[in-house]
Formats: C-alpha cells, structure tokens, sequence
C-alpha cells in the first residue's frame, strides 16, 4: 500500500452523493476539519444538495458542485457566513479523490461549494480545506464527470447534477436538520454583523476627516 494512504488519518463519517453519473461514495475528516465536516453533513441532511449542477468541470484537475444556483457564485455555510479553513499537515492533495471546500480564492472564505480532485493537485496544498475523500470504485463515477464536454467558462454543455444525498455516517450528535426559523436566525445574525461592520467602518472614515479638520 502506497505511504500517502498510510500516512492518513482515519475518516469518520460518510455520505453518499446520488449523482446522475452513479453514487459518489465520500468519507469524511471529521477530526481534522470539523467546521467543514459540520457544516458539510448539516446541508446533506437538509436536502440542500439536492438537484445540485456540476457547474464546472476541469478535466485532469477536478469538478466542482454545491452551489445552489449553478452558477459558481452562489451557496451559505450553516452558519450565514464564510467560514475559516482547516489545513492539517497529514491531509494534502496527494491523490485524486480529494474533497475540499471552494472558497473565493482568498483565506478563509469557505461557504457551501465543494469540489473532487481527479488527480494529484499539490498546487491547492494549504489553500483549500480538505474534508474528505471518495471512497472505493465510486472514484471512477467521479472520473467520468470529469470527462464530460465543457464550454468555455468549463460549464457542461449536458447538465450533470447530484440527485440527491444519504449521510449514512453522522459523525456529530448535535448535528440535526434545522426548522425553517433557526436558518433564518442564522441569515439574520449574519446580517446584523455585517452591518455592525458597515457602521464602524462609516465611524472611523468619519474620524479621520474629522482630524483632517482638526489639523493645522
């Protein structure tokens, strides 16, 4: 067996991606990258994968998913905002089969997209969270995704989308499907923290043109 198998931690958790090319099966990092993980099995178990495009496919490198709009610009975390990421020394992009979050191409900027790596991918080490793998000969469903024919903005030209989702392996107890209420709380308290930011941002603009004034 190859040392980068060995030399990886063990998973804990597992959920299933019912994709139009076939079942993906992924294990999770739980204890290496529990915000992702949380945040990952929250949105299977509230069907917030379901009917999702695969908006964009890089054939050698890797497809992407998760975003509710389909159009790479989309999707929330949990918790109504972006989210910080989780490098750990004995998780890297070895190896295709890798599952790590999108962000926006800048720290910390983890939200719902995701992506599988159809190869090794050392270039996205330290920048993007992995949360998991895919396990067994479903790799080769997620292989043939990346060969679909894409446009040029790498969008499949015939929709590929995940079905539907199965977490056969909860590995959070508290994690449960919110109501309704507790998802718009979540979006609300976002919101009132960006606005607290609006509001010391406008305050200390305000200050310094006030010591502009105050200047000789």
């Amino acid at each position: 067996m190859s040392s980068v198998y060995v030399n990886e931690p063990p998973t804990a958790g597992k959920v299933v991606l019912h994709t139009t090319f076939g079942d993906v099966d992924v294990e999770l990092f739980s204890r290496e990258a529990p915000l992702a993980c949380r945040n990952f099995v929250q949105l299977c178990l509230e069907r917030a994968y379901d009917d999702t495009l695969f908006h964009r496919v890089i054939p050698g490198f890797m497809v992407q998913t998760g975003d509710p709009t389909g159009t790479g610009t989309g999707g929330q975390s949990i918790w109504g905002k972006a989210f910080k990421d989780e490098f750990h020394s004995r998780l890297k992009f070895s190896h295709r089969g890798r599952v790590a979050m999108a962000n926006s191409n800048t720290p910390n900027s983890n939200r719902q997209q995701f992506f599988i790596t159809l190869d090794k991918a050392t270039h996205c080490d330290s920048k993007y969270t992995i949360f998991g793998k895919v396990a067994g000969p479903t790799i080769f469903n997620v292989l043939r995704i990346g060969e679909v024919e894409t446009d040029e903005r790498d969008k499949p030209l015939e929709p590929v989308r995940i079905e539907g989702v199965d977490v056969i392996w909860n590995p959070f107890d508290d994690v449960v499907p919110r109501s309704s209420m507790e998802k718009l709380s979540a979006a609300e308290k976002a919101e009132q923290e960006e606005e607290k930011r609006r509001k010391e941002r406008r305050k200390r603009r305000r200050k310094v043109k006030d010591n502009k004034l105050l200047s000789f």
